[in-house]
């Protein structure tokens, strides 16, 4: 079950919230929630698949690796503000800071390369500012990107 609630009355970024299970099934809510705010602003196609590639590797992750064998919740809040989307990921899982990860090294090839990191990598790499905390049992994940 989904649950979505808009920011709070007269919040000035129009955020939104949702809060789905944290399950590889969630992906195409989430997917839906995120794209419905992006295409309410009338965001670019670039800008909308680099933030839909974000999103789907960071949920999936949460989905994955955040409660281990338990099935958990995960809140995604959207908003826009000056041109500029944050999204805050946060769950009640393991605590952990995918940033801490190096970064592959991408000139070697896929043989050579040792196993993850790489999506991170890309979410860095598509957003303007990836950040990590772990805040009041929670970990947060936030994600900002200047769409115009």
């Amino acid at each position: 079950m989904c649950k979505t609630k808009k920011g709070a009355a007269g919040n000035a970024d129009g955020a939104k919230t949702l809060t789905v299970p944290a399950v590889n099934e969630s992906l195409a809510a989430v997917n839906g929630f995120v794209d419905a705010f992006l295409e309410e602003r009338d965001c670019p196609i670039k800008a909308q698949m680099q933030i839909d590639l974000s999103v789907e590797e960071i949920f999936v992750n949460i989905a994955n690796y955040a409660y281990k064998d338990d099935v958990g919740q995960a809140e995604v809040r959207i908003s826009e503000k000056d041109g500029v989307v944050t999204l805050v990921f946060s769950d009640g899982g393991v605590p952990y800071d995918p940033l801490k990860k190096p970064d592959p090294d991408i000139t070697l090839s896929a043989d050579e390369r040792q196993i993850g990191g790489l999506g991170i990598y890309l979410v860095k790499k598509n957003m303007d500012a990836v950040s990590y905390e772990y805040r009041d049992g929670k970990n947060v994940l936030t994600l900002t990107k200047k769409i115009f």
